[in-house]
């Protein structure tokens, strides 16, 4: 059994339930906070954001902040890593540390402009090379990026 170190996903203004419930089932499975920053696209008893958790529920720690600004300004900048399609430096060179905050963005418009430029040397891209698919699932890349924070700790 591994032992997972600390980090920490946010979503900012999610708005499709299913995402927001495999990012949470994904955070149970690693021991990961979940921080939701509203305003939310959905209700949190939303019968798809359940279904996509499962029965896991219990297993998350979810803390919920009133608006971006509030999250912001409660952490320490040096552990956030932003991450959007708008920037082209890869998520593989970032240097994750356990307590670290992985940001995404709402899927329909991603993270806002004014935070790309004020925090553009702490964002990071997934990169694709199909030009024509215009980004990846928010769940995907959750995963794809907290599975590499994971791999940085030489958990195997």
């Amino acid at each position: 059994m591994f032992t997972f170190p600390s980090f920490n996903i946010v979503l900012v203004e999610p708005e499709i339930p299913p995402n927001t419930g495999a990012i949470a089932r994904l955070c149970g499975a690693t021991d990961t906070v979940l921080h939701l920053v509203k305003p939310l696209g959905f209700s949190t008893e939303d019968k798809h954001l359940k279904r996509a958790g499962l029965d896991y529920w219990e297993h998350v720690t979810i803390i919920y902040w009133e608006n971006f600004d509030a999250f912001l300004s409660a952490q320490d900048e040096r552990k956030l890593y932003f991450f959007t399609k708008k920037i082209g430096n890869p998520y593989t060179r970032a240097e994750f540390k356990p307590g670290d905050f992985l940001i995404f963005g709402k899927e329909t418009k991603g993270l806002p402009e004014e935070v790309i430029k004020l925090y553009k040397d702490r964002c990071y891209t997934i990169p694709m090379s199909n030009r024509n698919i215009r980004s990846l699932n928010l769940a995907n890349a959750a995963g794809i990026v907290l599975y590499e924070a994971l791999r940085q700790q030489a958990l195997w």
